[in-house]
């Protein structure tokens, strides 16, 4: 039996045929009718729409990220409220952009941002106008919460599902419930382009603007006219190929997520761990299946790490909140008084969930957790 991976990407075929489509044309640059119809078909499935819905493929979901951030107004000394327990990209551009993050705790029921913690913080930092929201491990947040309470203080919603696309909300779909939204196509993301990523937002105005900062801010002249700052943050007409391919099976990426999932809850129920929680009216897209250990269990989530290493199997801790970074020890960091992500990621752990695992692959994993109890 080889390593046991974590989550790599799963191909199918039909991905090749947009490529050799983009090399026949001889488009091989950024831009291109692959971008075109990639933001076009990622709209359908999102919303079912483009008509209220725009989509602007680019080069990573840090990229989106950062042009959300620029969007909403992100000025230097700006405050940021931001998810403390996430993947640094989520928070980082803030910085690009000269802003203060704002860390705020996350909750039990899903892990993710707390509504209690976002209203201490707003009583604490009340002319804050930005919010930034991750879904841990594609499960969606509690955006009814999170959302009167953004409406309440007048303040900008940032929606990173990067990690949830496909997943839904009382039947609407990540990625679409803020302001402005982004997704992620990294290489283990539930689909992937190798890298690239996508902003989303109902502002067609929104999405132009974005679209020319990506392009290194070129006015519309016969010279090359800049005045103001850009980046070359556009996805390439090749990449967009292998999205549109990948885009065909999302649903069914999901599906075999959720049998991953569901195969470890049964079979690790006896444990003194539970799997990585969600809200009964929310369906995750089970990117990663994750355990939290019982406080009172002698066995560390290191423990398990260690062990499942030593027989060729790929897991990872749960998140390190941004408070916890070196890098953002000055920051503040609003709780709604119980220090959630560090309980989370002092007992918890990520398990292998690639859709290429076979169940004899999984029942190994199993035992060899199995072992360490």
């Amino acid at each position: 039996m080889g390593k046991i991976l974590l989550s790599t990407p799963t191909m199918h075929g039909e991905e090749l045929k947009y490529i050799q489509e983009a090399f026949d044309k001889n488009w091989i640059a950024p831009l291109g009718f692959n971008c075109d119809n990639f933001e076009t078909e990622m709209c359908e499935y999102l919303t079912g729409s483009v008509k209220n819905f725009h989509a602007l493929a680019l080069c990573s979901g840090t990229a989106a990220l950062h042009l959300a951030f620029k969007l909403a107004g992100v000025k230097r000394g700006d405050k940021v409220f931001c998810s403390d327990m996430t993947f640094a990209a989520t928070v980082n551009p803030v910085s690009y952009e000269g802003g203060e993050q704002i860390y705020i705790d996350s909750e039990r029921d899903t892990w993710n941002m707390s509504p209690e913690a976002l209203e201490n913080a707003f009583k604490k930092y009340p002319d804050t106008k930005v919010v930034a929201l991750a879904h841990l491990y594609g499960t969606p947040s509690k955006m009814d919460e999170i959302m009167d309470i953004c409406a309440k203080h007048n303040a900008i919603l940032i929606e990173d599902a990067a990690e949830a696309l496909s997943a839904t909300y009382k039947g609407r779909k990540m990625g679409t419930f803020g302001k402005y939204n982004i997704v992620s196509f990294n290489g283990n993301k539930i689909i992937t382009t190798s890298g690239g990523g996508m902003l989303l937002t109902d502002s067609k105005e929104a999405r132009d603007k974005a679209f020319f900062w990506s392009t290194q801010s070129r006015e519309k002249a016969e010279w090359y006219q800049h005045e103001e700052l850009g980046y070359n943050y556009r996805m390439s007409n090749v990449v967009a190929g292998i999205g549109r391919g990948q885009l065909l099976h999302l649903d069914e990426h999901r599906q075999a997520k959720e049998k991953i999932y569901r195969k470890y809850q049964e079979e690790l129920k006896d444990l003194p761990l539970s799997m990585n929680p969600y809200l009964d009216y929310t369906v995750p897209n089970f990117w990663l299946s994750c355990i939290l250990i019982n406080k009172d269990c002698k066995v560390s989530p290191m423990d398990i790490l260690y062990k499942l290493r030593e027989k060729d199997i790929e897991t990872r801790p749960i998140w390190k909140p941004m408070h916890m970074q070196p890098f953002y020890k000055n920051n503040d960091f609003v709780t709604a008084g119980d220090n959630v992500g560090e309980d989370v990621f002092s007992r918890g752990l990520c398990l292998p969930s690639d859709i290429k695992m076979t169940e004899e692959e999984q029942d190994y994993v199993i035992n060899a957790i199995k072992s360490c109890f």
